[in-house]
């Protein structure tokens, strides 16, 4: 995202950058002890985790960028945003309302309105998009605000294109094992600790960019 293009011109760059960087760090407790559904024998994920792990996440994450109002400012509205669809859930009230006030606390520190936080938020989403689209292998077409993220190949394409021709090399390490059932949480660490560790590979490039044997979205 530091060679996206509209995100240059924001006066707030550096801040979102930090949201960007930062905003899953709620997350880091449960990924360094991963846990197995005892039901299914799946490992648990982001998407999977028990309600309270989720709804815990995300307070933690917010207190941790306290330091940076707009930063944490924009967490809270990642995960007010995110977790939209459930919010007429009785299950979920208490957690909307307290991201709602720590939202709005950040604000007040900020001495920002909030239509500012949700037009800076737009460039968190699409980092948060790109991640999940290249990380998770998801090929179906996803929207938000002005973009369009799809993944072509190892390319994650970007409509409008947002990074002024160029291609973007992304890369994470990962660590594999093989998919099927733990017994038990103890199962499944014994399995990542003993995996070899490799690294996945791609790009990010806009809409209609061509390279040598390969086409992406026009």
């Amino acid at each position: 995202m530091e060679h996206c293009v509209p995100l240059a011109a924001r006066p707030r760059r550096d801040a979102i950058l930090h949201a960007i960087a930062e905003h899953d760090n709620g997350w880091a407790e449960e990924d360094a002890a991963p846990t197995v559904d005892p039901e299914t024998g799946n490992v648990v994920d982001f998407v999977s985790a028990p309600l309270s792990v989720r709804h815990a996440v995300w307070p933690r994450g917010v207190a941790r960028l306290a330091d940076d109002p707009w930063a944490a400012a924009l967490v809270a509205q990642h995960a007010l945003t995110v977790y939209d669809r459930f919010r007429s859930e009785a299950e979920w009230t208490s957690f909307f309302a307290e991201m709602e006030v720590r939202r709005g606390a950040m604000l007040r520190a900020s001495r920002m309105p909030l239509d500012d936080l949700v037009a800076d938020y737009a460039f968190v989403r699409l980092a948060d998009l790109i991640s999940l689209t290249f990380c998770t292998g998801w090929t179906d077409e996803h929207r938000f605000d002005d973009w369009t993220i799809q993944l072509s190949g190892t390319r994650v394409v970007v409509i409008p294109d947002g990074f002024g021709r160029v291609k973007i090399p992304i890369e994470i390490k990962a660590r594999e094992i093989r998919n099927q059932p733990f017994r038990r949480d103890a199962e499944l660490r014994d399995a990542l600790s003993e995996a070899k560790t490799t690294t996945v590979r791609g790009e990010v490039a806009g809409g209609g960019f061509e390279s040598a044997g390969t086409s992406t979205l026009a």
